[in-house]
């Protein structure tokens, strides 16, 4: 098949000028269309597959955002690798603005969003227990330290419903029990991940202190979009890096997440 791509970027806008050599590819699902049209391209000698989160236009809210065709079309054009760069708040003083948090933990603090694709036709239960991939984690730290980042990592990021930021007391509450982030889209992005087998690693990159962890009035949207737009370029360069040096074989728990498992329809090649 013609465009394939053994890795998938989830990102934003900022990371069209990925790709080198890059071609625009269209991709039905059985969930519907993705967010939009995958770009796929190159970095160095590894192939590359792009879908915009929320689209080109920003028009899906987090709640909105099409994730299991999303992951569903990357499957389908070869990939078994994911990186999900985003912007996150964080939960504790010591993590400012800037830093980039790769979590190995998350919790899932969302509501009504379709979870699975499983849910029809017999039980399948996937192991979840650690949701992010090692060897991606890895490589991600590995790249993020080279490069003299303020690197955090590991750490626990809670998913939100969303659109909404957090109240005060949320963001407390978030902090009492020990997590380290709050975003909105990283989950079920991870979950549906792991259902199809693929290895997802989380960049999230810390804009702000949410609510409960310091003064003022709180974070607002253009507050986020400016500050990540700052430092999408680097945030660019990094997911470029690291993707050179995810390893080409998988020899991780995730690429064996389904072995001995019954599935109720047969996964894209």
């Amino acid at each position: 098949m013609v465009n394939r791509a053994d890795i998938g970027v989830i990102g934003g806008s900022g990371f069209y000028s990925l790709l080198d050599d890059a071609t625009e590819v269209e991709v039905t699902t059985p969930y519907g269309p993705p967010s939009d049209v995958i770009t796929v391209g190159r970095i160095g000698s590894r192939s590359v597959a792009f879908v915009p989160r929320h689209g080109r236009d920003h028009r899906f809210p987090p709640h909105r955002i099409p994730y299991r065709a999303n992951l569903w079309a990357l499957r389908s054009l070869g990939v078994r690798q994911v990186l999900a760069p985003s912007a996150v708040g964080s939960l504790r003083p010591e993590i400012g603005p800037g830093a980039l948090v790769v979590p190995d933990q998350v919790v899932d603090r969302t509501s009504g969003r379709v979870q699975t694709y499983y849910d029809a036709g017999g039980v399948v239960h996937v192991a979840f227990a650690d949701p992010y991939c090692p060897s991606g984690r890895a490589a991600t730290i590995s790249t993020a330290r080279s490069a003299d980042w303020d690197l955090v990592e590991d750490g626990t990021l809670v998913v939100i419903e969303g659109p909404r930021f957090s109240t005060r007391a949320e963001s407390r509450w978030f902090t009492a029990n020990g997590w380290s982030i709050v975003g909105m889209t990283g989950y079920p992005e991870s979950v549906l991940a792991r259902e199809l087998a693929l290895c997802y690693t989380s960049l999230s990159l810390v804009t702000d202190h949410d609510a409960g962890v310091e003064a003022g009035e709180g974070v607002t949207h253009e507050e986020v979009l400016a500050f990540f737009a700052t430092n999408v370029a680097r945030m660019r360069s990094l997911v470029a890096d690291v993707v050179t040096a995810l390893p080409e074989e998988r020899t991780c728990l995730c690429a064996t997440a389904l072995d001995g498992l019954k599935l109720p329809f047969d996964l894209p090649d």
